[in-house]
């Protein structure tokens, strides 16, 4: 393989890494000149792969979907099932961890025809994937065009319906896609809201991309994790119950950091904070988290607020019963 031939690979390979590259870092990657770049790109070109380059200050050069699929040793046929395939699999989370599987559908949704898209649209409706348990439908396509927004930086505007299904508009700078249980959730830096909101992938209705590139925010695996977390369990529960704490809504927040999502101030110094579960027991564990000293009441639905009251009955007997003698 000549050199001319493994700079052009590298530069393919780079063109599929990121949506968009300036001429300059590419020249300073591939250590050549910004003219070798131009020449590699030329090269690409003849080979099939459609290179768009934007001139000014910002310029650069982006791979974009052309008439045909360029030479991936994939016929049409093959490459629309690849794409099924990998659309059903992210879908239901059945590849070995989701970053490989959005990584691999980011890169071939990247390079398909109009033409392919559409029969793969066209196919993947038709196609009965395998439901897990009551898993909501996540579509395909919007899940790869925000697999391709995330990966590439770029801002969006999502079409988005919530719980008490009230459709709007957001424009949002996407971070993070993550399943959580049974769910795609959409971790992302709400514009209108200067804050950091997560979405469920089955609401969002609609993707709008911008092409407008923005600088990725600073945030640890381990908070995208917690805030994936606590999206999730704002899911509607088997058992719904709610606790009103004698504390401002803005010292809630403060003190319960992420988790006082769903949190609505009652009057001027107590708040509203929902909590529940698949059972009593589950929105008892949340109320434990209510810091100490903070007076409260609940609202627990029967039979639960019987069974609860009973078992904690039991447990503050067991603490007033002196500690048994296991001594024979």
């Amino acid at each position: 393989m000549t050199d001319t031939t493994s700079r052009a690979l590298a530069l393919l390979n780079l063109l599929q890494t990121h949506r968009h590259w300036p001429g300059t870092e590419l020249a300073t990657r591939l250590g050549v000149t910004e003219r070798t770049v131009r020449r590699d790109v030329d090269r690409l070109r003849e080979l099939g792969y459609r290179v768009e380059s934007t001139p000014g200050v910002a310029g650069g050069y982006r791979l974009e979907a052309g008439s045909a699929v360029p030479p991936l040793l994939l016929n049409d046929d093959e490459a629309v099932t690849m794409a099924i395939g990998l659309r059903v699999a992210a879908t239901q989370q059945l590849v070995g961890g989701p970053e490989v599987t959005l990584t691999a559908l980011a890169k071939l949704e990247q390079v398909l025809p109009s033409a392919l898209r559409q029969r793969v649209n066209a196919l993947a409706a038709s196609v009965q994937a395998p439901r897990i348990g009551d898993a909501p439908v996540v579509s395909p396509e919007v899940l790869g065009e925000i697999a391709l927004a995330t990966r590439d930086t770029e801002r969006l505007r999502l079409r988005y319906v919530d719980a008490e299904r009230q459709e709007s508009v957001r424009r949002v700078e996407p971070h993070a896609l993550a399943p959580a249980g049974r769910k795609w959730f959409l971790l992302c830096w709400d514009l209108d809201r200067e804050d950091w909101r997560t979405f469920r992938v089955d609401r969002i209705t609609a993707v709008e991309h911008t092409r407008v590139l923005f600088p990725r925010r600073d945030i640890t695996e381990e908070e995208i994790e917690q805030r994936v977390l606590i999206a999730s369990s704002w899911s509607p529960q088997k058992v719904e119950a709610a606790a009103v704490m004698e504390l401002p809504l803005d010292e809630m927040q403060e003190r319960f950091g992420p988790w006082w999502q769903g949190a609505t101030a009652v009057g001027a110094d107590r708040t509203r904070w929902p909590v529940g579960g698949s059972d009593w027991r589950e929105a008892m564990y949340g109320l434990l988290w209510i810091p100490e000293g903070i007076e409260y009441t609940v609202a627990l639905p029967e039979p639960h607020r019987a069974e609860l009251r009973e078992a904690v009955g039991r447990l503050l007997r067991a603490l007033d019963t002196p500690e048994p003698d296991d001594a024979e």
